[in-house]
């Protein structure tokens, strides 16, 4: 690596430091966050040319007062988690430096790699064979495309960067076939996914095009959310004067607050709606402004760590009508449905690592609305994901429209070659299921092992260096695999480089024209004479699929204490 291209990646701090200096200002710190109460900022689009979207990320952190650590994606023009946006066919060039410092005590997962090592000494072999993932350690997912499970690409299992390797460069090209439409990237090293990921390392990433499979989305402005929760800002406060008394707070092993199965009590973490901070216990909401009656695309991803959306918007305490055109990427329409369909709901479950794109109308002149998340019932062994506002709505003539706007005239895209997945036969149906174990059973405060199991074989945590895989299937085929969940907490089931269809959810048919690559599992309650499962046809037929990579749990508590299994597809 030259030293050009690798001062490179230092660009936006340097010309931050410099503007400091000239100022006589202090260096800003990394990952800064909005002030309460803040107008939610668009993230800064990175759009793709003559077909190559070029990017270079930093990876940094930085230490909060209480101790809580700030993780962020900082691009070259200095601006943090930027929203990549693509063409299908579209090369991408991402270039990744590790800036990470170890704060935070705990064991590495593997030996530590020689912190006075010089830049650049590590081999490029290194790089990509997961000798070495740690608290400081960093690397890319690009959830919920369908790109090669190698290095460079979108490997998880091997690939992982350190504070002092030069730049790494990842390098792939959008599929021709990948459903236009909201995507994400986040860190994915096993062990401290939840860490970086809770501290908002995670941006948005958009397939263009989706005006063009669903034409009720043509000409909108169109508005990038990205939700991610973080630790609580105020853990000791008691709950606000306007809640109901809620029984006796109780905590997860985990130290968060366990699901009060009422709606309210202190949540298990605070939420932020790009980057600014809704906190308990008062949850200030953060600024949302819209021009009166407009119609707006709003992208959303819930990028949480650990934490349950139910969205809905209210004008007054009326909710309103949201159009859902795509989910998890996969516009709606995908078969047999109106170009111009719209599934009009009013409120939209988000799972961790999901996201929906919906229509919109902002509240008339003079009225006020306001973005909220309703509880979610976890489960008695869950976390609480209680009511709470995230943002108001404010109506005004002089809002500024958003940065992007979608095409009014889209061409439509060709229709897939593909026979619809809902009509292929599956070559065998698979049984896996979710459970957790106390590594003490009579110390109910000892710690848990997570497990993601294929039935037939024996409990046990995910083993990152084992290289054996749990499953093995033959690309070119279909599945279908049937999740159950033994345990008392709801889990979202995940799996990398492909989307399933839903076909059974708690043993009843589900009909669902489009694809997903997250869905809830529910929780058992320990009274029905079976455990509640979900039926999903999964689709293995792309040969961007060879190889190996991951499914697991989205809760990156649960993915990072084990539970997460290994596939291997075969050409």
């Amino acid at each position: 690596m030259s030293k050009n291209v690798f001062c490179l990646m230092f660009c936006s701090m340097c010309v931050l430091a410099g503007r400091a200096a000239l100022w006589g200002q202090a260096m800003p710190e990394p990952c800064s966050r909005p002030l309460v109460r803040s107008v939610v900022a668009e993230p800064e689009d990175l759009r793709s040319h003559n077909g190559v979207l070029k990017v270079e990320l930093t990876a940094y952190n930085a230490e909060e007062k209480n101790g809580s650590i700030r993780y962020c994606f900082v691009d070259q023009n200095g601006q943090e988690s930027p929203t990549l946006r693509a063409n299908p066919g579209d090369l991408v060039i991402l270039t990744l430096k590790n800036e990470l410092k170890d704060f935070g005590p705990g064991s590495a997962m593997t030996p530590g790699h020689d912190m006075n090592m010089n830049a650049g000494a590590r081999k490029e072999a290194t790089f990509c064979s997961g000798d070495s993932m740690q608290r400081d350690s960093t690397n890319l997912h690009f959830h919920g495309l369908t790109v090669p499970p190698v290095c460079h690409q979108d490997d998880v299992l091997r690939t992982s960067i350190q504070p002092n390797d030069p730049p790494f460069e990842y390098r792939f090209r959008i599929p021709e076939k990948q459903p236009p439409g909201l995507y994400w990237y986040h860190p994915h090293i096993h062990g401290f996914t939840k860490e970086q990921v809770l501290g908002g390392a995670s941006g948005a990433l958009i397939v263009e095009g989706i005006e063009r499979a669903d034409t009720a989305a043509a000409g909108l402005p169109e508005r990038v959310l990205v939700i991610r929760d973080q630790d609580l800002l105020n853990p000791n406060a008691p709950p606000s004067k306007w809640e109901p008394v809620v029984p006796k707070m109780l905590f997860d092993r985990d130290g968060d607050a366990a699901n009060t199965g009422t709606g309210f009590g202190k949540p298990a973490k605070d939420l932020s709606i790009n980057f600014v901070p809704v906190p308990y216990p008062d949850y200030p909401p953060a600024r949302i402004e819209m021009r009166p009656d407009e119609q707006q695309l709003w992208r959303v991803v819930n990028a949480s760590g650990i934490t349950y959306l139910n969205l809905e918007v209210l004008f007054g305490h009326k909710p309103q009508l949201l159009g859902l055109v795509a989910m998890d990427g996969v516009p709606l329409n995908t078969v047999g449905l109106a170009r111009d369909f719209v599934d009009w709901q009013t409120h939209l479950g988000v799972p961790p690592g999901a996201r929906v794109e919906f229509i919109v109308k902002g509240p008339p002149e003079g009225e006020a609305g306001l973005l909220v998340t309703k509880t979610v019932d976890t489960g008695p062994g869950g976390e609480n994901d209680p009511n709470r506002a995230l943002a108001t709505i404010v109506a005004s003539k002089d809002a500024p429209e958003p940065a992007s706007e979608l095409a009014a005239s889209p061409e439509p895209f060709p229709s897939s070659p593909l026979p619809w997945l809902g009509t292929v036969a599956p070559v065998r149906t698979r049984r896996l299921y979710f459970s957790e174990k106390l590594l003490e059973p009579n110390n109910p405060n000892s710690a848990t092992e997570f497990y993601l199991t294929v039935d037939g074989q024996a409990p046990a945590p995910f083993d990152p260096k084992s290289g054996v895989p749990n499953i093995v299937v033959k690309q070119g085929t279909v599945e279908d695999w049937i999740i159950e969940n033994r345990s008392s907490e709801l889990h979202a089931f995940h799996i990398h480089q492909l989307h399933f269809l839903l076909l059974d959810y708690r043993g009843r048919p589900v009909n669902e024209p489009f694809l997903r690559d997250i869905v809830n599992v529910p929780y058992y309650d320990g009274k029905t004479l079976e455990y509640p499962s979900v039926r999903l046809r999964m689709d293995f037929r792309d040969p961007n699929t060879v190889g190996d990579f991951v499914y697991h749990c989205h809760l990156l508590e649960h993915e990072d204490g084990g539970m997460m299994g290994m596939i291997r597809v075969e050409p």
